[in-house]
């Protein structure tokens, strides 16, 4: 039944997106261009509509019992709303914030989905209390915002949470977890019928209606799946979503580094970094595939490795990713501490 909805849901996503598109300029949700982005001409976006409505298909044809389905879904159409909005009107940031903090506590506080306590080495644990509440709608809202971040060229942020929802469900069958699996399998499903028409060169972008679902239900999916797994709580999903928590905290540092306000948008996330240094607009997208593969590989690794396994996986997975800082200049290029300490011996 899993896999015939799961094709239902890819199809339909592919049938209802030019049908959005069309919405899309009727109803004003268009991006036009400016010296920021990278496309020259007037897009449909909104398109995160069509993962939406096939996800609203998918969670029919399925029915999931569980206390958590009706929180999912109403904190679904919260955050859906607030990008549609957003991508008619441009809303304000403050009230972006507060359409995501309202569907982050539709699933927190109504669906009781929460990180109670943090697993720590050799076998201790960190209860939070009233601490979880806070923590859990604050890592809703990091990576919301950190999907909608890497929004950035054709197919990225579609491409880039299709991989995510897979390693996801590819871990909850592994668990047994089947309302993850079913949850992750139809947004995936959705998200690469939608990638049919947004890879590059896009036909319609998702826009914030898009990127702020999936990074809303990568968050909350990624809570139901791992907040009770060994060793280090929370560290698997970190590791699936490495690209782009990874680009965000780059992007904070970045602007605390050149004391410019933490909303204010650049043209130094990494794709743009690597669009600088001479990649086409597709192999840019496909790099960015590559590393959010290798993060989704090495979050499956982490979880059946031991402990001094788990620390070796995370020390390299820090390594590279500060050489990747400093090779493409995400921070700025004037800092490479690592690649100048490499290169000083061999002078």
């Amino acid at each position: 039944m899993l896999y015939v909805t799961l094709f239902v849901c890819f199809l339909a996503s592919i049938i209802l997106t030019p049908l959005v598109k069309k919405a899309a300029f009727f109803i004003g949700a268009i991006d036009n261009p400016n010296n920021r982005k990278v496309h020259a001409k007037v897009m449909a976006r909104a398109g995160g509509l069509a993962i939406f409505i096939s996800f609203l298909i998918g969670f029919w044809i399925l029915h999931p019992e569980s206390p958590y389905t009706m929180p999912i879904l109403m904190g679904s159409a919260i955050i859906i709303m607030t990008g549609l909005l957003d991508d008619i009107y441009e809303l304000s940031p403050k009230v972006k914030l507060a359409g995501q903090i309202a569907a982050a506590l539709c699933v927190v506080v109504s669906g009781g989905i929460q990180v109670h306590f943090i697993n720590l080495p050799f076998d201790g644990r960190l209860e939070l209390g009233w601490f979880s509440i806070p923590l859990t709608v604050l890592w809703i809202l990091a990576i919301t915002n950190a999907i909608n971040l890497i929004d950035g060229l054709d197919g990225l942020a579609a491409g880039v949470s299709s991989i995510v929802l897979f390693t996801i469900a590819a871990m909850a069958f592994i668990m047994g977890n089947v309302l993850v699996m079913a949850i992750a399998g139809i947004v995936l499903a959705g998200t690469l019928g939608f990638l049919f028409y947004n890879f590059h060169p896009a036909k319609i972008f998702m826009g914030d209606t898009g990127a702020l679902f999936l990074g809303f239900i990568i968050s909350v999916v990624s809570l139901l799946g791992f907040k009770n797994v060994t060793l280090f709580s929370l560290v698997v999903p970190v590791i699936i979503l490495g690209v782009p928590i990874s680009d965000t905290i780059f992007a904070i540092i970045r602007r605390i580094l050149h004391k410019q306000p933490l909303s204010a948008p650049d043209k130094s996330h990494l794709h743009h970094c690597l669009l600088r240094l001479g990649y086409s607009h597709r192999t840019t997208v496909l790099l960015i595939y590559a590393m959010s593969a290798v993060f989704g590989i090495a979050a499956i690794l982490f979880s059946t490795s031991t402990l001094w396994g788990s620390l070796f996986i995370i020390a390299i997975l820090t390594l590279g990713i500060e050489l990747v800082v400093e090779g493409v200049g995400l921070v700025g290029q004037n800092y490479r501490p690592v690649l100048n300490a490499i290169r000083r011996p061999n002078k």
